[in-house]
Formats: C-alpha cells, structure tokens, sequence
C-alpha cells in the first residue's frame, strides 16, 4: 500500500518538474526578444532620448513578458486536459491561471492524484513573475542611466 502511495506522489512530482522546465525554456524566449529589442532601440539612439519613446519600449517589454505568462497558463491547462483532470480547455485554462497568478480562489480543484500540480503551477508563476520584473526592472534602470547620463554608474 505504501508503495501506491510513494508512486502516486511522485508521477505528478516528475511532470510537474517537467512542467515547470517547459516553462523556464518559454519564458526565454521573450527574455531574448527583450534583449535584442532594446539592443536594436540603443543602435537606432532611441534609448533614453524621449519619455514617450521610452514609455513605449517599456510597454512592448511588458507586453512580451504578459504575451509568455499567457501562454505559460495555456501550457498548464493542456497539461491538466492531458491528466484528465478537465474536459474543457476554457475551465483547464481558468484553473491554471487561478493558480499560476497565486489567487487561490478555489472553486474549481483537481483529484487528489493530481492535486500537487497546483502548489507546483504557483511556485512557477511566482518565479517566472519574478524574472519578467527583473527583465522590466532592468529595462528602465537602462532607459533612466541612458537618459540621465549624470547618475553615473
């Protein structure tokens, strides 16, 4: 019986892991996108030049990093259609972005088999969260050492 057990907690464990590896790959891509956005910006002297310019090249960053949360939470409810923990995609996908955001509503839960895919879905959100602030952080921290050459580095 204790074996049951011992396997049960640890297929939702692996694809969960899985899971959140997938999305780490995901998330590089907008970071990338980032990076060659701004580089392209500095290139063209547009960095630091215009509040508005510079606005608009915060926006797109957001933009990028809210376009990968996005398709994050759809990669976690494919995965709960997949385990059959949902028939419809529409509730699998509120499902996950109840849970990757950290809301925690709770009107909608998985079986006991798969219930450990939530809290790892959460961590996920909340680290992937935590990158694409640093990604906009360090985005406007160049927009403002641009623009504001005198704060010296």
């Amino acid at each position: 019986m204790q074996d049951t057990h011992h396997i049960a907690f640890i297929i939702p464990l692996t694809v969960g892991i899985a899971a959140v590896i997938c999305t780490l790959f995901i998330h590089a891509l907008p970071l990338s996108a980032t990076i060659h956005f701004v580089r392209r910006q500095e290139r063209l002297g547009r960095v630091g030049v215009r509040f508005w310019t510079d606005t608009l090249i915060v926006a797109r960053v957001m933009l990028y990093a809210l376009v990968a949360h996005l398709i994050e939470i759809g990669f976690w409810a494919v995965l709960c259609v997949i385990c059959r923990e949902f028939s419809d995609f529409n509730t699998a996908y509120y499902h996950s972005a109840v849970n990757y955001t950290s809301l925690g509503y709770g009107d909608i839960i998985m079986s006991p088999a798969w219930r450990l895919l939530g809290p790892l879905e959460t961590a996920d959100g909340m680290l992937l969260f935590g990158v694409s602030t640093a990604m906009i952080f360090a985005v406007i921290q160049r927009l403002f050492e641009a623009r504001y050459v005198d704060t010296g580095k």
